[in-house]
C-alpha cells in the first residue's frame, strides 16, 4: 500500500525536511517488507490566498483516487501508536492501494473536505503547525512500520 502525506505548504531546505526526509527513507526501508510504501510527499500551495475554502479542491486533487483519506484534525481521533500501526495494517490488509494523509494550512481543514474523509487522526489538543504536523506524522509512520516489523525502535 502506497502512502502519502499531502499537505498545505512548500516543505523547504530545513530542519523540519531534515527530520522528514530521515523518516521517509527509514519508513520506505522498512515498509518495503510489509507491503507498505513507498512513503511520497505532496505539497499544495494556493498562491491567490482563499484559505481553507481554495486549498480543499487542490488537497483533494493530490490525493490519489480511491485512497484512504485520513484527514489531521485536532478534533480527530486520538490514538497509540500501536494502535495506529494496526489501523495502517488493517487498510493494507484490506487490499487498500493508497492512503493519503491530509494536513491543511494554517486555518485547518475545510470543513465540507473533512466531512468526506474516511478518518480523522490528531495528534493531541494541541493545535501544532503544520510543518511539525508533517514531522510528527512521518516518524509515526515509521514507528507504526517499526512496530509491525517487530523492531525495537518502538518500546512500550
Amino acid at each position: 500500500m502506497r502512502v502519502h502525506i499531502v499537505a498545505v505548504g512548500r516543505l523547504r531546505a530545513g530542519p523540519e525536511r531534515a527530520l522528514i526526509d530521515d523518516y521517509v527513507t527509514r519508513f520506505d526501508q522498512t515498509g518495503r517488507h510489509l507491503g507498505l510504501g513507498p512513503l511520497t510527499l505532496h505539497d499544495v500551495e494556493d498562491k491567490k490566498g482563499g484559505g481553507m475554502k481554495a486549498e480543499a479542491p487542490l488537497l483533494k486533487r493530490a490525493a490519489p483516487e480511491g485512497a484512504v483519506i485520513v484527514a489531521l484534525d485536532e478534533r480527530g481521533k486520538q490514538m497509540t501508536s500501536p494502535a495506529f500501526a494496526d489501523q495502517l495494517a488493517g487498510w493494507r490488509d484490506q487490499g487498500r492501494g493508497d492512503v493519503a494523509f491530509v494536513i491543511g494550512g494554517a486555518d485547518g481543514i475545510d470543513p465540507g473536505f473533512l466531512g468526506q474523509a474516511d478518518a480523522r487522526l490528531s495528534f493531541g489538543k494541541m493545535v501544532w503547525p503544520h510543518m511539525l504536523a508533517r514531522v510528527m506524522l512521518s516518524e509515526q509512520l515509521y514507528r507504526a512500520a517499526s512496530i509491525l516489523a517487530g523492531k525495537p525502535y518502538h518500546r512500550d
